[in-house]
């Protein structure tokens, strides 16, 4: 009961960051909590520590490589080319900015799609004079598919990085996996979407309004890196994973190189463009804090139960089949990362699957069917996902405020028909894999 009331309670100053305190000092203080109170001991710090640190180093990496390109004009350069490809007609628009998000998210992470696209395309918006609903409507599509199409890489989603760490996944295999199902995600997505927002979209608007996609690259020498370095950090990915080099190692290496030509290092920092010092203190350093503090808060929840219920009712799942245990297990995780955070709720799924007594076949599915449901499932509340309230906390400062019931009313009609469809595609793809 203590580790539970615990855990509430960081929550909660995590949710509300009371007197700009930030998620980072409110998670480490509740693992105080936790290790004067003898919930957790100093050993388990460094159990959660080497679960967490490669996965919290790459989301950082990943973060300043986005927050580097953006201030380029990369991404406001693909999203005026989007525009530009529609010609001028609004419903083509909509699923053409909704692939341009699952685009980001596949490698930029979830947050980096949410957080940096959904700026550019609100002004892209009020540019071509959209009405509030309309704009309402691509505004829900970014934030939603951010998350809903995060599971194709390794990298796209916090989450995944720390399953495939925890469970020894490789790059390749992960990959082969969630690649498909990313795909029917995103299809499935396009769908409910559509059906509930499609007729909010313009049947046109104005072409000549839409800028020159060129005059949005701010700085040259980055926007003409940007494609080479993303394919040679996606290359050494593949060719790294076998020799178990720690993903923040290939990722970190490749930020580093775009922060030297960012800030012209060889040219000692003239011309430079993007403000360095500004990227960096934007970066996620919080989410260090945040990773180590939260998980131990939340791996003596585990040890003081949790994790023992969760292995009973993955074996009660297990004992109905594999396509229970699936779709079981996704939607055990989903309703779990839906009310305690998908960060905790991930650590506490692969706790429990690594526990639980079950064949090989459905253990597997069981670790990507709760890699899957810890991505789609936080859209059903604002609370599930940090990328969820922070991408809350920029409409508001953009002047487009969603309510918690409106986007639980949203989010609960459009997510499971989603979730349910990936799981389902998860369960029969796999089947067809060759075991790993």
């Amino acid at each position: 009961m203590l580790a539970l009331l615990l855990f509430g309670a960081t929550l909660t100053l995590v949710v509300w960051q009371p007197r700009g305190l930030g998620i980072g000092w409110s998670a480490l203080g509740g693992a105080a909590v936790a290790l004067a109170t003898g919930i957790v001991q100093w050993p388990d710090v460094a159990v959660v520590w080497d679960i967490v640190w490669d996965a919290t180093f790459t989301f950082v990496a990943l973060i300043v490589i986005s927050l580097i390109l953006d201030e380029a004009g990369f991404f406001a350069w693909a999203a005026q080319h989007v525009a530009r490809l529609a010609r001028g007609n609004g419903r083509a628009l909509f699923p053409l900015v909704i692939v341009l998000g699952a685009l980001i998210a596949a490698f930029f992470a979830n947050d980096g799609a949410a957080l940096l696209l959904t700026p550019i395309v609100l002004a892209i918006l009020l540019r071509l004079n959209f009405k509030p609903q309309a704009a309402l409507a691509f505004t829900i599509a970014t934030g939603f598919i951010a998350d809903v199409t995060s599971l194709p890489l390794v990298i796209s989603n916090l989450v995944n990085i720390v399953s495939a760490n925890y469970f020894g996944i490789g790059f390749a295999r992960y990959a082969a996996v969630m690649l498909p199902v990313n795909l029917v995600s995103l299809a499935a997505a396009l769908i409910v979407l559509w059906l509930a927002f499609g007729h909010q979209t313009p049947r046109s608007y104005d072409l000549h309004a839409v800028r020159d996609p060129a005059s949005a690259i701010r700085d040259h020498q980055v926007f003409a890196a940007a494609f080479p370095l993303l394919a040679a950090l996606l290359a050494a990915y593949f060719v790294t994973a076998p020799m178990h080099v720690p993903i923040s190692a290939v990722t970190g290496a490749a930020a580093l190189a775009l922060l030297a030509i960012a800030g012209r290092w060889g040219q000692r920092g003239r011309r430079a463009v993007v403000p360095i010092a500004r990227v960096l203190r934007d970066a996620p350093w919080q989410i260090v804090l945040f990773s180590l503090g939260m998980y131990l808060v939340v791996y003596g929840l585990g040890k003081a139960g949790l994790t023992g219920l969760g292995v009973r009712a993955l074996h009660g799942l297990a004992a109905q089949g594999q396509l229970v245990a699936t779709v079981g297990t996704g939607i055990l995780a989903a309703l779990v990362a839906s009310v305690m955070n998908n960060m905790p709720a991930t650590l506490l799924g692969a706790l429990a699957i690594d526990q639980a007594q079950v064949p090989a076949a459905t253990r597997e599915l069981m670790i990507y069917a709760n890699v899957i449901d810890n991505d789609l499932g936080p859209k059903f509340t604002p609370i599930g996902s940090l990328a969820t309230l922070l991408w809350l906390h920029v409409l508001a400062g953009k002047g487009q405020k969603i309510g918690w019931g409106q986007y639980m009313r949203i989010g609960l009609l459009l997510t499971p028909p989603v979730l349910l469809a990936a799981l389902l595609a998860l369960y029969y793809w796999l089947r067809l894999l060759p075991p790993a």
